[in-house]
């Protein structure tokens, strides 16, 4: 098998393609044949030394990812080989193989797309956990989703839509604007042409009706958090997704006092681990959703394996609409 290692998470320019043994499935775990690995932007930050997961070097980078089950260890009695499964583990994912536990592995239904298999876990399940669960989004209800364009963005277009509410997508051009629409946004805010915040402010207000959006889905922070939040509709609901801008936005407290509006926290990762069985459901739910074409990830392009590095810093760029799909050759 062959294996991107990141010996010393420096960055990108740290990673080697490298040949190693196919190791042997242990009691619990399964081995993987890899078809296709997604990009999610904790993959960038992983081998930058800058997410909060830090594994021991050398590591194989690559959390999310689809193949076909090549072997199983001992105990594993739901999964068979030449069954076709996606798996988050976290890494292991840009190589031609991998061990995953068994327990994290989710069988697909025959026909499905093992690029997309291999591009929803993260995106939709975020989405979901955040839209569904912690915002208890209502249908009728009016959401603002920022960074509307990227991999999580375009899961929560599409998940607010199956609960019946308006979209208002955010975006920084007018062409991620587009896609948006495309995917189902009700309305869209290329907030490149709204500086100072005053600007944005209105644009959200005028592209909610007047009102402010009930619920608002941050995954990008810096300078667009405040001007969202103040926009915040009463009882609002503000979701912190991550933080891609990069810097940590300060929020004023008096905000949502003002607005008798929350500030909620999303940690899909952390939920999945304290509430597997509520997760479970979900996924299952998701992935009937998505057999079923009601959901379906934006790919912006398919690259081959070998290109990582070159996909890692489309990514840092911002270049990316949608996911970012790593092919190995079948």
């Amino acid at each position: 098998m062959h294996a991107w290692i990141c010996e010393n998470p420096t960055g990108i320019d740290a990673l080697r393609w490298q040949e190693q043994p196919t190791p042997q499935a242990q009691a619990g775990q399964v081995l993987i044949e890899i078809r296709a690995a997604s990009l999610n932007f904790p993959d960038l930050l992983i081998v930058q030394n800058k997410y909060q997961l830090k594994p021991t070097p050398p590591f194989v980078p690559g959390a999310e990812y689809a193949g076909i089950v090549r072997a199983v260890g001992a105990g594993v009695t739901h999964l068979q080989v030449g069954q076709a499964v996606a798996c988050l583990s976290g890494t292991g994912g840009f190589a031609t193989h991998t061990l995953a536990p068994a327990a994290l592995c989710l069988p697909l239904p025959p026909g499905l797309a093992l690029s997309d298999a291999a591009a929803f876990i993260m995106t939709y399940a975020t989405s979901y956990h955040a839209l569904l669960d912690r915002a208890a989004l209502q249908a009728g209800e009016t959401v603002l989703v920022l960074g509307a364009a990227g991999g999580v963005g375009t899961a929560a277009i599409q998940i607010a839509r199956q609960a019946g509410a308006t979209v208002v997508a955010a975006a920084s051009s007018a062409e991620k604007c587009a896609l948006c629409q495309q995917v189902g946004a009700h309305q869209t805010i290329d907030y490149s042409v709204h500086r100072p915040e005053g600007s944005l402010r209105e644009a959200i207000k005028a592209a909610c009706g007047g009102r402010g959006p009930d619920v608002i889905y941050d995954p990008v922070g810096g300078d667009l958090a405040e001007p969202a939040l103040r926009s915040i509709a009463w009882r609002g609901r503000y979701l912190v997704i991550g933080f891609a801008a990069g810097p940590i936005p300060s929020l004023p407290l008096n905000l949502p006092l003002l607005k008798g509006a929350s500030v909620v926290g999303v940690f899909w990762g952390e939920y999945a681990k304290r509430e597997p069985q509520a997760n479970a459901a979900m996924l299952q739910t998701l992935v009937q959703w998505m057999a079923q074409g009601r959901i379906k990830p934006v790919i912006d392009r398919t690259l081959p394996m070998s290109e990582l590095p070159q996909a890692l810093a489309l990514m840092g760029r911002r270049q990316v609409m949608g996911k970012l799909v790593l092919l190995n050759p079948d």
